[in-house]
């Protein structure tokens, strides 16, 4: 029988997150013991702030690195991490697994696809690891949803004050609790556009166990293309949809100062920036220190657009984005083919 080194020549080596309050990991110990009997190498970093202690990992065996030593692995080794890498402009001579935020015109995307060209290195894009049928092999979007919709009914708990600064729960349960607790027995409703999907359902199940009233819509109930007054008979709007052209308007820009229930607004797809975006009454994110955008005084409208919500539930959106992503990690010695090979196929394309 070979040794399981010599099965197989990848070197899997996973970074440590370097965004502020980025605690998730995209893959458990578990996942690595399970790749290193399958003859992979693998190097993990230490990490000042990963959610998963580092300890947990050196007990498969597999080797530790400084963290942020990636810049030094050798050029053979795919190096793993989930957000932005430091924006230091040196040239990228690896394989690189994370989300690039790199094909869609963004300005940061442009430097970062230039860096790859300089070094020679090559983007797997994680938002660009598909099926045959275009869907994606893994998505934070369930926790997304879920804590989207805490912080938007925090929000409105808090009014007429504006939302506190928020930071990581220790479990979803400690999450729909301390909404519970903050709304403390006042009846809430809430409208869900996008109720089918990964966003629309963490939302969901976030208002069911804190206790909140929960009107779901999807495509049937959104064809008509607007307006939507229902909206506006709602406590709580969760919009669960990404904008792309023909994506009707649900708040459009009158709706401040028009009639209404509606005290918060969680745009948990968050693109403001989007010319197709459905919610026309703000501009910009928002922050974990400064949660939601006040668009009106009297009476009070916020909006919640944090871009990193799966991060206030670390462990649940690592342990679960992971366990999507593993079986597809487990085929890295066939990078060429599959979703890899698909993945790469864009990254030439855009490069």
């Amino acid at each position: 029988m070979p040794t399981p080194e010599l099965i197989s020549n990848v070197h899997l080596w996973v970074r440590a997150e370097q965004r502020q309050n980025e605690e998730r990991v995209g893959i458990t110990p578990n996942g690595v013991a399970e790749l290193l009997a399958k003859g992979f190498k693998v190097t993990v970093e230490e990490s000042t702030q990963r959610v998963i202690p580092i300890s947990d990992y050196r007990d498969t065996g597999c080797d530790i690195a400084p963290e942020g030593s990636w810049e030094t692995a050798p050029s053979d080794a795919i190096i793993f991490g989930l957000k932005e890498l430091p924006e230091t402009g040196t040239p990228l001579r690896h394989r690189h697994i994370m989300f690039g935020h790199a094909y869609k015109g963004q300005p940061s995307g442009r430097v970062l696809l230039d860096r790859f060209n300089a070094g020679g290195g090559t983007l797997y894009d994680l938002e660009y690891l598909t099926f045959e049928d275009g869907r994606r092999v893994a998505a934070f979007g369930y926790w997304a949803g879920y804590a989207g919709a805490a912080v938007t009914a925090l929000a409105l708990a808090a009014q007429p004050a504006e939302c506190a600064p928020v930071t990581t729960f220790s479990s979803a349960t400690n999450m729909a609790n301390t909404v519970r607790d903050a709304l403390n027995g006042r009846p809430t409703t809430a409208l869900i556009i996008g109720a089918l999907g990964r966003v629309g359902s963490g939302a969901a199940a976030l208002c069911e166990a804190a206790g909140i009233s929960v009107t779901k819509w999807d495509m049937a109930e959104t064809a008509s293309g607007g307006p939507f007054p229902e909206i506006l008979d709602h406590d709580l709007f969760f919009n669960c949809i990404l904008a792309r052209p023909g994506t009707p308007v649900f708040v459009p820009a009158s709706t401040p100062t028009d009639p209404r229930k509606l005290r918060a607004i969680g745009d948990i797809a968050c693109d403001p920036d989007s010319d197709f975006s459905p919610i026309k009454v703000y501009d910009r994110t928002t922050t974990w220190d400064a949660p939601t955008i006040r668009v009106h005084n009297n009476p009070p409208l916020d909006v919640m657009a944090i871009d990193n919500l799966p991060s206030l539930l670390p462990r649940e959106s690592s342990e679960d984005y992971a366990g999507q992503l593993f079986a597809h990690l487990a085929t890295l010695d066939q990078i060429d083919h599959d979703v890899w090979g698909r993945a790469k196929a864009t990254f030439d394309e855009h490069l």
